[in-house]
């Protein structure tokens, strides 16, 4: 059986995954990340790119090496503990935070700016609309990447171009002085920033979907499976490290035309209508709209084909539980959402980022299963801290930790207890068989 790809087709698997990575998130935070990190623009960015790109790359390479499938990843943790990460995870990028999100944007950033007088109740049609759309594309599973790959991504992308050229080429205004937490500690805070895009969360995701597809295509075996998935991580990061660096560039330029703004979309929103005039809302809305619209879709077809493995419901019936689930969970509100979308992610990013790390050094580790039980506990428990105190508990108790200040008390103990993994433990015993 033939196990190559045409680059057309690689090309169109790596925008697919670029794609899928592209959504809500993606757009509304780097903007106000950048005003507020003003002449700590440059430390900023890189911890921001180091969530928001080099982590979910790593966690698709992880894929590819563990195997390409989240079973592979997770195969030294007792099953119901995988199981139990994977639904989680699934949960949180589809229904109850990552997915609703794609509509709201949507509907904040590309529709709701057409209404002198916008009410809940053109949230609650656009929302309906929105993932029925999305429902529709994501019923054909096998044609994802002529979906969205060859036709919508490359639209987005070159509307994304636009806005980049004439970001650089005609800033709105003047880098300012840093605020807040960018002035003392700008490269954890943009690390910390990078959070926010759950792109860990959905690569674990996304790269058994890209897997899918290359079956589809025909591709079967470990190894061109390996290689065709990191080359779509590849494409999928370097597009996502340019939207980057253009909407931080315009957020910190952006002192002219949205100083005050509440929210990267705000910010955005005016940056680009002093760019293009009366044109820009429809050039930022037809951006927003397919970035939006992709990422759903992706996002439903992952939870649906993950949900339908675990029961006896089929995938299409999937689809429009979440489809609906989403509609649902959108009419909440954007602000609502992103408040209690914050302690879960301290929480559960800290757990992924071990999980991705134990895959590369597991061939170091003298009991794979001791090592994988402890560095996830660890982690586990101390991000928990991280995350009531981001929910507002008292936890000053727990202020002697190295960078809990910071967000970032889970650190020291997960990295102290993976060295003690590779030093400590029996290895596994061998099984001697006839």
């Amino acid at each position: 059986m033939n196990q190559t790809l045409k680059l057309t087709d690689i090309v169109a698997l790596g925008f697919m995954l670029f794609a899928f990575f592209l959504g809500a998130g993606n757009i509304i935070f780097p903007p106000l990340a950048g005003q507020l990190a003003g002449e700590s623009l440059l430390p900023a960015m890189i911890g921001f790119l180091c969530t928001a790109v080099g982590l979910p790359l790593l966690t698709i390479v992880a894929i590819a090496v563990a195997g390409g499938s989240w079973e592979h990843l997770t195969q030294d943790l007792p099953k119901f503990v995988a199981t139990t990460m994977a639904v989680l995870i699934f949960i949180i990028i589809g229904p109850a935070f990552a997915a609703p999100r794609t509509g709201l944007v949507a509907y904040e950033m590309a529709v709701k700016p057409f209404f002198i007088d916008a009410t809940q109740s053109h949230l609650t049609i656009f929302s309906i609309l929105f993932f029925a759309v999305a429902m529709f594309f994501s019923w054909s599973q096998g044609r994802l990447i002529d979906i969205i790959g060859k036709i919508l991504t490359p639209v987005l992308f070159i509307g994304l171009i636009v806005l980049a050229i004439a970001v650089f080429v005609d800033p709105q205004g003047e880098i300012i002085a840093a605020h807040g937490e960018y002035i003392t500690h700008p490269l954890q805070k943009g690390f910390l920033e990078g959070y926010n895009t759950m792109d860990t969360f959905g690569s674990l995701m996304f790269g058994v979907l890209v897997v899918d597809a290359l079956r589809q295509k025909g591709i079967t075996d470990h190894k061109p499976t390996s290689k065709y998935l990191i080359s779509a991580a590849c494409i999928a990061a370097l597009g996502l490290a340019f939207v980057y660096i253009s909407l931080f560039y315009l957020g910190a330029t952006s002192s002219g035309v949205a100083a005050g703004a509440d929210n990267g979309g705000e910010v955005l929103s005016l940056y680009v209508q002093a760019l293009f005039g009366s044109y820009g809302q429809v050039v930022l809305s037809i951006i927003v709209l397919l970035a939006c619209l992709t990422t759903a879709i992706g996002l439903i077809s992952a939870c649906s084909d993950y949900f339908s493995t675990l029961t006896r419901i089929p995938y299409k019936f999937w689809v429009v539980i979440n489809g609906l689930a989403c509609a649902v969970v959108a009419n909440v509100g954007l602000s609502q959402l992103i408040t209690l979308s914050v302690p879960v992610l301290f929480a559960l990013y800290p757990v992924a980022i071990a999980l991705v790390v134990l895959t590369f050094v597991r061939s170091k580790l003298r009991n794979p299963r001791f090592a994988y039980q402890l560095v996830i506990a660890v982690s586990l428990l101390f991000a928990l801290i991280d995350a009531a105190k981001v929910a507002g508990l008292d936890v000053s108790k727990f202020n002697v930790l190295p960078l809990f200040d910071i967000g970032m008390g889970w650190l020291i103990p997960t990295g102290t207890a993976m060295l003690l993994a590779i030093f400590i433990g029996n290895a596994p015993r061998q099984v001697i068989t006839d």
